[in-house]
C-alpha cells in the first residue's frame, strides 16, 4: 500500500490527537502533535519568565527560538511519542491549565509559527505521517492527500478538556474551562498569521455526538479509500 499524508485539523479539544494517534497506530504511520511544539514553546517561556498572565516579552522570547531544541521519543508503554523539551520530556508539563491559558499567545507569533512549521514539514517530507493541529492542511501539507477538519459544540469540548483536569487532580471550575476553551477560539481564527480555517478540500466531522469509536472508523474508513486506490 501507498503512503500518504494526513493532516487533522480543527478547534481545540475536539479529540484530534486522540484519533490522531489511534489512526497513526493503526496505519503503522508516524504521528507528530503539532499543538504539543506550540505548547512546550510556552513552556519554556514560562519557565524563563516571558510569559505570564500579565506580560508577554515576546521579542525575548523570539530570540531565544534558536535555544529551543524540540523533538519525539516513542514511548512503547503509551503507544505514542512524547515531547522532549531541550532533551527533558515535558509531555506531562505542557498539558495543564497554565499553559493552555498561555499557548494561542505563543502560537500567534510569526517567528514561532515559521520555527515551528519547517520542523514539522521536515518530519513528514517522506510521507507515513498523521500530524494534528490548526493549520496542517492549510499551511504545513497543503497537498496532503486526505484533510481532516474536526468541530464540536464550545460545551462539549469544555466538558471533555475539564473532565482531563479532574482526572489528573487539577482545581479548575467548567466555567473557567469553557471560558478558556471560547477564549482560544477566538485567538486561533482571528490571528493574522496562519488562523485556524478549514481547508477547501478538508472532510468535515462533527464529532459532538460521535462516540471515539465511531470518529475513528470514520477516519480510518476514509484513510483507507485513498491508501488502496490508484
Amino acid at each position: 500500500m501507498k503512503n500518504i499524508t494526513i493532516a487533522i485539523d480543527g478547534f481545540s479539544s475536539t479529540g484530534k490527537s486522540t484519533i490522531a494517534k489511534e489512526l497513526a497506530n493503526k496505519l503503522k504511520y508516524v504521528y507528530v502533535d503539532s499543538g504539543a511544539m506550540y505548547r512546550a514553546v510556552t513552556l519554556y517561556a514560562m519557565q524563563h519568565n516571558l510569559i505570564s498572565e500579565e506580560i508577554f516579552l515576546k521579542e525575548k522570547l523570539i530570540n531565544e527560538l534558536a535555544n529551543i531544541n524540540l523533538g519525539f521519543k516513542f514511548n512503547p508503554d503509551l503507544g505514542f511519542a512524547e515531547i522532549y523539551l531541550n532533551g527533558v520530556n515535558v509531555e506531562a508539563e505542557i498539558r495543564n491549565m497554565k499553559v493552555s491559558r498561555l499557548v494561542s499567545k505563543v502560537a500567534e507569533v510569526p517567528e514561532v509559527r515559521k520555527k515551528l512549521v519547517e520542523q514539522q514539514q521536515k518530519m513528514g517530507m517522506h510521507k507515513g505521517v498523521v500530524m494534528d493541529g490548526r493549520d496542517i492542511g492549510t499551511v504545513v501539507f497543503p497537498s496532503a492527500e486526505l484533510k481532516i477538519f474536526m468541530t464540536a459544540s464550545a460545551e462539549k469540548r469544555a466538558k471533555r478538556r475539564f473532565d482531563e483536569f479532574v482526572a489528573r487532580g487539577e482545581q479548575v471550575t467548567f466555567e473557567e474551562t469553557l471560558k478558556n476553551v471560547e477564549y482560544r477560539d477566538h485567538i486561533d481564527t482571528t490571528r493574522e498569521d496562519s488562523p485556524l480555517v478549514k481547508a477547501n478540500d478538508a472532510i468535515e466531522i462533527d464529532n459532538s455526538t460521535l462516540t471515539r469509536k465511531e470518529q475513528f472508523e470514520k477516519v480510518y474508513k476514509l484513510a483507507i479509500e485513498i491508501i488502496e486506490s490508484d
